[in-house]
């Protein structure tokens, strides 16, 4: 599984999956009313009218095509019709029942300033002398002096409300036997945020901060008065939910480029190539306090690209600025789970004439069945004031970490937030935090939490100890077999200041046992799982290792992993002592250093072997003892933190690391003194409508003379999983080298070319490439050719090579993937480039992994 998958959905599974199983009871009678707006004389569509039940305040606007679907529950008889220079339509409906309409709306002159009618038969789209185009390239040069950027100083004040609900839930859930218990929950609906739809509020987060802008030299900070978020207990990591739950509603900037949301990039109406991708047509012209406002509305030259449709108004002053927008998505789009994706921004003029952004609502609404069913609502609002520009603050106020969380932010009394809230909670929104803390309280609800957390992060918890993973109870390999495995840590219940993990396995047919054990001492009082990290941990650890295998995110006995392709014979049983010390710091620098004393022995079909004169020498072990120290700066990272591993968040700033190790002949029997330097740069490049790249590079370099185990053997793969960082058609132990320089390169183009093809857009499926070179060689010193002191390469068991060195040809792999298969899956064709001579090669391979993307 990558990284999403396991962890970063794992919690947010955990979150909704056993609420969402609740959203699926049969809804309500309910009246629905589906139909288009048009123009009375020319009935061409007429995009975002506005259509409500008469009376009420459950409402929806029409889209780019004037269709629109109304749905609420309730005895509704009449819906009215309105769109600025129209005048409002009364229509009569049936109650109780689904139906079909279209209205006519007739112009009203004396509502309008100006109008601008086309009728008749629509021209060819040409940016060429059109003045919608003429207009956003006017928006789009002017980008620079409307953005907070472009002054020295600027200021403000931020109130940020994330909540999320379950939609569409029966309200005779509640009046179920099996749900009385619930009913306090059940029973607090809100009918007003989402028209049509009920909503059951279940997770609400609220911050208020004051940001401060400075040009040059650039910073920016934050500083958090308020945070105040519902607290799920010891079934979630709630800093982590957080920054996930963040990530997904990312806060919204209209004058960026490209507008990161749900996992993907949309391309925003204003980037520089907008144009390219979107087309533009005049609207209505409206007053609003004097200034002249031009309603433009845009749409997707094709409509399954990342890329929205909607409407802004812009002023025809000297600023060109967005004073209100109105984004959504096609229904075609290329978008996982979303049902419906509304962003709407208003922007306020301000005594320097400026329009500074006030308000940014963005609503989505996910469900597993696109039309039909419950699903989940989340809505993040976000409120701006008291914007202050040139008005520079003291050098004190800029210095230090870019974000600062007040001692008691997190504490603040209910008064605070009734006198810093920029608005009021809802009736719902208002009960959530109590709701939440009752149903935590419950011994159903806890059994039902502990069944998920067992099902999706594979531990099961005893309060201050939990035993797991799961998936490690039971594997195989050739060398042990059957292998059985039980294992545990404690928890920060225990203690946040000591930790403990240990686990012990038994192979069946080596018939020996393995075991780990490590002590952790918190310098910082700080859970080890979470950031920052300060800590020094020492462990041992008894158990077999395929030489050069290096997974991430999982453990090597990994049931799934059982399954291999070709030869896998060569393994090691190694002891191995440690003591790390691991120091992270706020701005993501981090540093480690630690010792190890490491005894290799031969397993399986591996033999250590020398030669003397005509004959072979076996060896049983090999010891080493190695002293090592790790930098690595990774700018702006975030983690989500789930229960077993924490997962960094991909964004745009690349991550440097650097490791030396050396290893000290004659201490603690060390037999061997060598320096290993590794040095690695990684990076994602957004490419806006292309998708994204993962690029890798990594080179390293091994001064003196060390045997074949303890040269770089470089990571290959031999499981059906395709995995990112290892070379997916390289067999276990075939190159070492002792100096190399790599590149991967792994693209996702987010079905850009798949939309254009009627079947693969239909599937929504996404197309994906990869790259990777491997370079390196041996030196003269540590080839056992010219040294037979050193350990021998294997050979199978004919005496054929089975480990090589590269040389000046590369190890080369490429592979084409389609993605969002099932929505769940990536599957790639992988092809090995170079070196097909060698024995028990596959040339081409199919590989699949699991993927969770929006």
């Amino acid at each position: 599984m990558n990284q999403f998958l396991r962890h970063a959905f794992s919690q947010s599974v955990l979150l909704l999956s056993g609420l969402l199983l609740l959203s699926h009871i049969t809804l309500a009678q309910t009246t629905t009313v589906t139909g288009t707006v048009t123009d009375g004389a020319n009935k061409e569509p007429l995009p975002f009218a506005n259509i409500v039940f008469e009376g009420t305040t459950i409402g929806t606007t029409t889209n780019e095509r004037g269709g629109f679907t109304l749905t609420g529950q309730g005895n509704f008889a009449r819906i009215a019709v309105s769109f600025i220079g129209y005048k409002t339509a009364i229509k009569p409906i049936t109650p109780g029942i689904a139906q079909t309409i279209t209205i006519r709306l007739e112009a009203n002159s004396q509502l309008l300033n100006e109008v601008v009618i086309r009728s008749g038969k629509r021209a060819r789209y040409r940016n060429k002398n059109n003045p919608a185009v003429e207009l956003i390239r006017n928006v789009i040069s002017h980008k620079e002096q409307n953005q907070l950027g472009h002054y020295d100083y600027a200021d403000y004040e931020e109130y940020d409300k994330l909540q999320f609900s379950l939609s569409s839930l029966s309200t005779k859930i509640a009046d179920r036997k099996i749900f009385q218990k619930y009913r306090f929950l059940l029973e607090n609906r809100d009918t007003t945020t989402l028209p049509g739809k009920s909503l059951l509020p279940i997770y609400l987060e609220e911050k208020l901060s004051q940001h401060y802008n400075r040009r040059s030299p650039h910073k920016e900070k934050t500083i958090i008065k308020g945070d105040k978020r519902v607290d799920f207990g010891q079934y979630f990591d709630n800093n982590g939910l957080s920054v996930y739950l963040n990530r997904m509603y990312s806060k919204i900037d209209i004058y960026e480029n490209s507008i990161f949301l749900m996992t993907n990039q949309f391309l925003s109406p204003i980037a520089g190539s907008a144009p390219t991708f979107y087309q533009y047509y005049l609207a209505d012209t409206i007053t609003v306090n004097n200034t002249k406002l031009v309603g433009l509305n845009f749409v997707p030259r094709n409509t399954t690209d990342m890329l929205f449709e909607g409407k802004m108004y812009v002023t025809l002053d000297s600023n060109y600025a967005v004073q209100k927008i109105n984004l959504s998505v096609n229904p075609k789009i290329n978008l996982n789970w979303v049902r419906d994706l509304q962003i709407r921004q208003q922007f306020e003029q301000h005594a320097d004439g400026k329009y500074y952004l006030s308000k940014s609502d963005l609503l989505a609404d996910f469900g597993i069945n696109k039309n039909k069913g419950g699903g989940v609502f989340g809505q993040r609002t976000l409120s701006y004031r008291n914007y202050h520009v040139n008005e520079p603050q003291a050098d004190e106020v800029y210095d230090g970490q870019p974000q600062v969380v007040e001692a008691d932010a997190a504490t603040r009394p209910e008064q605070f937030w009734l006198g810093n809230r920029h608005d009021t909670l809802s009736s719902a929104e208002s009960k959530v935090y109590k709701n939440i803390d009752s149903l935590k309280q419950m011994p159903s609800f806890k059994r039902t939490m502990e069944a998920f957390t067992i099902l999706f992060a594979g531990y099961k918890s005893f309060g201050s100890f939990e035993v797991g993973p799961a998936n490690t109870f039971y594997s195989f390999n050739p060398v042990e077999g059957f292998r059985l495995r039980l294992g545990g840590r404690t928890t920060p219940e225990l203690s946040k200041r000591y930790y403990a993990e240990t686990y012990a396995a038994y192979g069946f047919k080596d018939e020996r046992w393995k075991y780990f054990l490590s002590g952790t001492y918190s310098i910082n009082n700080k859970s080890i799982y979470q950031f920052p990290q300060n800590y020094i941990r020492a462990s041992f650890q008894r158990d077999t290792k395929i030489p050069g295998q290096e997974l991430q995110f999982v453990q090597e006995d990994n049931f799934l992993l059982s399954f291999k392709r070709g030869v896998n014979d060569k393994w090691l049983y190694n002891d191995t002592w440690r003591i790390d010390y691991v120091h992270e710091f706020e701005n993501h620098f981090s540093y480690s250093f630690g010792i190890k004393n490491w005894q290799q022995e031969p397993a399986g079909g591996l033999e250590f072997k020398r030669m003397n004169e005509s004959e072979t020498i076996p060896s049983h072990t090999l010891t080493t003892t190695e002293f090592s120290v790790e930098a690595r700066w990774a700018p702006n990272e975030q983690f989500y933190q789930g229960k077993i591993y924490r997962t960094p968040i991909a964004n745009r700033y690349p991550i440097f690391s650097l490791r030396f190790a050396t290893g000290v002949k004659g201490l603690l029997n060390s037999e061997y003194s060598y320096q290993n330097l590794t040095g690695t740069i990684s990076k994602r490049f957004f490419l806006s409508q292309l998708g994204y790249s993962n690029v890798t590079l990594q080179g390293g370099y091994i001064f003196g003379q060390a045997p074949f185990p303890l040269l770089n053997i470089h990571r290959a793969n031999q499981t059906y999983a395709y995995q990112l960082n290892s070379y997916n058609l390289m067999n276990f132990l075939e190159f070492v080298s002792d100096h190399y320089a790599s590149v991967n390169l792994d693209h996702s183009f987010n079905g850009f070319f798949f939309n254009k093809i009627p079947l693969f857009k239909k599937l929504k499926w996404r197309e994906a490439v990869s790259f990777k070179a491997l370079y390196g060689g041996l030196r003269s010193q540590n080839d056992p050719k010219l040294n037979p002191s050193l350990y021998q390469f294997p050979v199978d068991a004919s005496g054929v090579p089975y480990t090589y060195t590269l040389n000046k040809t590369p190890y080369l792999e490429a592979s084409v993937g389609v993605a969002n298969v099932l929505k769940f899956f990536r599957i790639d064709l992988v092809k090995r480039l170079t070196y097909l001579d060698h024995p028990n090669v596959s040339p081409l391979g199919i590989r699949a992994r699991a993927t969770f993307d929006f």
